[in-house]
């Protein structure tokens, strides 16, 4: 069967194909803002997880900070920008399309109001309630005062995170505010700022942890010789930071939004009209964006269950892995759903040509970082992480979880796509129980697996290193993810056959990319060899550079269209 990503199965389809080609280069020049917004905001979050590295290592503070700042992800990751993009946008969009202003502006205000009461109440339970929500999420660490007392650890990681959980916990409802202004901003087809905006963020807990360690000690570096009541005063500047930063990234929004709104009109109403068909997409996609942050917070709390690092370990892997996805996957998918909500059902045709055309883009790109990843990760996450009290064993640890996660980046960006089709067409249930399957299976694969892998340390793959007491326990959650996001792109696909039956996903175009990429591996490794033994921060750039050369040259010789359409996003 001829595959529907290189052939069109009717006549309709190729005119739907061309009409969306035809005005590419409008929708890539939108991609290409969030990309590059991203991108920025990213490179600071390296930056800032570098700087974690640098002070904490991986140990106790490292996995009391992964666990506190995910504690109030909840909050912003249920009412945040994946919410705001499916209840919101749709609606706003169609009322701009059809230059209903004010509506618009009525809508707007209402829903921000109902954000701003729901994330104020939540945030201030999570204040009260830090003790219990730390003992529910990490309960591995409630043991934690014991073992201290018994000279086992040197750290009471339970106490400390309920501390630091309080103090960032309103940052979250802050964050909520900013995916709303984000999803204005996106609306009016204004993507740069609201995706370079958290750059504050990293930029205010780098400032702040530089900052306190210098208020401290006198000297920001030296963090081998910092005590562990150092370490963790920098661990609570380090969260102040993060609500400052929270702060600014919403404030720098506004100006933008308001310029683009001027009819905006505050209220707390569910009259408004949209309000309540928002609210009936809400639900839905509360409950399938609650079953992915259930997954994120399965992976913590399983982490807290083995040995001390385990936690940080996902922190820096975690971040490495959403880095494809956020600025790959989401680049596409976020410029493409106020496009996709403004198409009618009569235009399936058109429709279907943009996915496939966006899912050929998206894996253009993320095959290759996979392939890299699982190749040369040893020597990103060296470049990345490798300084401070970040250690050898510290670096091949993260590595290979980082492995484990990488097999399912390519799922989990098409994933976000096909659930902005679902979101596009109005239905947010579906994607909500699928959801429900990739967490279940996901559990599933990675608890036993988890524990059978924290029985090996690491020194057994890697060679003895000094210091080193890390397992290799975490890896079994990253091999438990990547599962799990197979099955979940698997039934997203079978479940858009009904609406769109010639959706498919490009796996021609994929093996070809993924088989470019392999070609480019060897005079990458090849060079890697011969090269000195040079610091990781100049062997990183050269083999890592060559290899990416490598694979945009061949697609370029080959005819890939996406790299034209990918440098059209940036140029």
């Amino acid at each position: 069967m001829a595959d529907p990503d290189t052939s069109a199965s009717s006549s309709s389809s190729v005119e739907a194909e061309s009409a969306s080609e035809a005005s590419a280069s409008g929708d890539e020049s939108a991609a290409g803002s969030v990309a590059a917004g991203i991108l920025s905001s990213r490179i600071l979050g390296l930056l800032r997880e570098r700087t974690v590295a640098y002070f904490f290592g991986l140990g106790a503070h490292a996995d009391v900070l992964q666990v506190a700042f995910k504690s109030p992800n909840l909050l912003q990751n249920l009412l945040g920008e994946g919410t705001i993009s499916a209840a919101f946008i749709p609606i706003y969009s169609r009322m701009i399309e059809e230059e209903r202003y004010e509506d618009a502006g009525r809508f707007a205000g209402a829903i921000f109001g109902l954000l701003l009461a729901v994330a104020a109440g939540v945030a201030v339970l999570g204040i009260v309630l830090a003790e219990p929500i730390v003992g529910i999420l990490a309960p591995g660490f409630i043991d934690d005062a014991a073992r201290v007392a018994e000279g086992e650890i040197l750290v009471n990681r339970f106490a400390l995170t309920v501390q630091a959980v309080r103090i960032i916990f309103p940052m979250a409802a802050v964050l909520v505010l900013s995916a709303w202004a984000l999803g204005v901003l996106n609306s009016h087809r204004r993507f740069f700022v609201p995706y370079v905006a958290p750059a504050l963020w990293n930029v205010a807990i780098i400032a702040f942890l530089f900052g306190g360690a210098y208020w401290v000690t006198g000297t920001p570096w030296a963090p081998k010789a910092l005590s562990g009541d150092t370490l963790t005063a920098l661990l609570i500047t380090a969260c102040v930071g993060a609500f400052v930063g929270g702060g600014l990234q919403f404030l720098v929004q506004l100006p933008f939004v308001m310029r683009e709104m001027p009819e905006f009109s505050f209220s707390i109403s569910t009259r408004v009209e949209g309000v309540r068909e928002a609210i009936d997409a809400f639900g839905p996609v509360v409950a399938g964006r609650g079953v992915a942050q259930l997954s994120a917070y399965l992976d913590i709390f399983l982490a807290s269950w083995l040995t001390v690092g385990a936690p940080g370990v996902l922190r820096f892997s975690q971040m490495l892995y959403m880095l494809p996805i956020s600025l790959f996957g989401m680049s596409v998918a976020a410029s493409e759903l106020p496009e996709l909500s403004r198409l009618t059902e009569e235009k399936v045709a058109a429709f279907t040509a943009r996915l496939r055309r966006s899912m050929r883009q998206i894996a253009f790109l993320t095959v290759p970082t996979v392939v890299g990843y699982l190749t040369f990760g040893v020597l990103l996450v060296g470049a990345l992480f490798r300084t401070g009290r970040f250690r050898a064993g510290d670096t091949w640890l993260v590595t290979i979880v980082l492995g484990g996660y990488a097999l399912g980046i390519l799922a989990t960006t098409f994933s976000r796509l096909l659930q902005n089709a679902f979101y596009a067409i109005g239905d947010t249930k579906t994607p909500a129980w699928i959801a429900v399957t990739r967490v279940t299976v996901s559990t599933v694969v990675a608890v036993p697996t988890m524990f059978w892998l924290d029985t090996i340390p690491l020194s057994r793959i890697v060679g003895p290193l000094p210091g080193s007491t890390l397992y290799l326990g975490a890896l079994g959650l990253g091999l438990g993810a990547s599962v799990g996001a197979w099955v979940e792109v698997w039934r997203l696909r079978r479940a858009l056959r009904d609406p769109m039956p010639n959706i498919a996903i490009p796996w021609r175009a994929v093996l070809r990319m993924g088989g470019l990429a392999l070609l480019a591996v060897p005079p990458a490794a090849g060079l890697w060899g011969l090269l000195p033994d040079w610091h990781v921060l100049i062997v990183a750039p050269l083999v890592v550079g060559t290899y990416g050369a490598l694979y945009l040259g061949g697609a370029a010789l080959l005819g890939f269209d996406e790299i034209e359409s990918w440098t059209r996003r940036f140029l």
